[in-house]
């Protein structure tokens, strides 16, 4: 090959590689760009209090998070007001998949844990497990900020759920729950703060 060839094949090269990084700066503004002007979006597990959230076709404000440890494995529960004065939350587990569940207190329930299975409403909860997790607690959660719970979860057909908590020392808490899609759900983000 002579030097004329040697050049041009040169040449060739440099202009390619040039337009490869034009190529690559132009996509990386067009992206960088897109996300400053989207909408700021967050999952489940990053609701923050004062959030709306909107599960199928009732409307909540998230009014407390307790955010919970057990071993390597944690899980977040936010505290949903809909002004009803039903207690409900929304349990967020994140693993391969995040798995939602609304629950809703069972206030005068006289069920208590430890049985294999438990019928409470018509409906017959089978035992999945049983531990003690360590605790924090923010916002309007009635609990010290941060300690320690009990729990007994059952669960039931059609993705039906029980389950009990003791925080603390105080007495089981006794709440039905129904596993969730991400899709039934529908976050808007407060703007204070963000």
């Amino acid at each position: 090959m002579d030097a004329l060839t040697t050049c041009l094949v040169a040449a060739v090269v440099v202009l390619a590689v040039v337009a490869i990084l034009v190529r690559a700066r132009r996509r990386a503004t067009s992206r960088t760009d897109g996300q400053a002007t989207a909408p700021p979006r967050r999952g489940p597990l990053r609701l923050a209090l004062h959030d709306r959230i909107r599960i199928r076709d009732r409307e909540y404000a998230v009014s407390g998070t307790i955010r919970l440890v057990e071993g390597d494995w944690s899980w977040v529960q936010h505290l949903l007001d809909d002004d009803s004065g039903t207690p409900h939350r929304l349990s967020v587990e994140d693993g391969p998949e995040v798995e939602l569940v609304l629950w809703t207190a069972e206030s005068g329930a006289s069920v208590a844990p430890g049985a294999p299975s438990i019928e409470l409403r018509g409906r017959r909860y089978t035992w999945t497990e049983t531990g003690q997790a360590r605790y924090t607690a923010t916002g309007e959660t009635g609990l010290p900020s941060a300690g320690t719970v009990r729990y007994h979860d059952y669960q039931g057909g059609g993705g039906a759920r029980l389950s009990f908590e003791a925080y603390g020392e105080e007495n089981w808490r006794v709440a039905r729950g129904e596993l969730l899609d991400p899709a039934d759900l529908t976050i808007r983000p407060t703007t204070e703060g963000r």
